[in-house]
């Protein structure tokens, strides 16, 4: 059977139609699968991140306690660590701890320690995990309703004081991150 040129200049364009609107679809399906398997997620930026350390180690200095203080990302990797020259050794890996189960846990150290040693608690458990720090000084640094990183400091005498020098940290940057 033959076409005619009219029949075929026809045809295609129709052909044309179908297959545009057949990749439309699949462009469409793509780009809603896309939105349902990533998510967009705030973090601190390092610049912000070293605003609040130095705050942080500010306001300890003021009361003379040597400490180190790590502001880390929501996922609790370090951004910035800072040391005072006087402060222990060991407050380096207990500062990043510190950070980093505020982070995992979304809450400030000092509540998560005083969930775990109720008697009766449910997560005694995560008391022996490697690298959870449940004492004062670990805070999560938040941007409009969403946690951007979290704060550790660790050398003030008493988990307490190490919370001032945190809370100094973040409000040194809070104004910036209240958007």
């Amino acid at each position: 059977m033959k076409f005619s040129s009219k029949s075929r200049s026809f045809a295609l364009p129709q052909t044309l139609l179908a297959l545009c609107l057949v990749g439309s679809c699949g462009l469409m399906s793509a780009e809603a699968a896309d939105a349902e398997s990533t998510w967009t997620q705030k973090v601190i930026t390092p610049e912000f991140a070293l605003k609040a350390a130095e705050a942080a180690k500010i306001e300890c200095s003021k009361h003379g306690w040597p400490i180190t203080v790590a502001v880390t990302d929501p996922s609790g990797l370090p951004l910035v660590v800072l040391r005072d020259r006087l402060a222990g050794w060991h407050t380096y890996e207990v500062a990043i701890g510190k950070a980093r189960t505020a982070v995992s846990w979304r809450t400030a150290t000092s509540a998560v320690a005083a969930n775990v040693t109720k008697p009766d608690s449910a997560e005694k458990a995560i008391m022996s995990q490697p690298g959870v720090v449940m004492i004062g000084g670990g805070l999560p640094i938040e941007a409009a309703g969403a946690m951007v990183g979290a704060i550790g400091v660790s050398g003030a005498p008493g988990g307490e004081n190490d919370d001032i020098c945190g809370k100094a940290g973040i409000a040194a940057i809070q104004g910036d991150l209240d958007f």
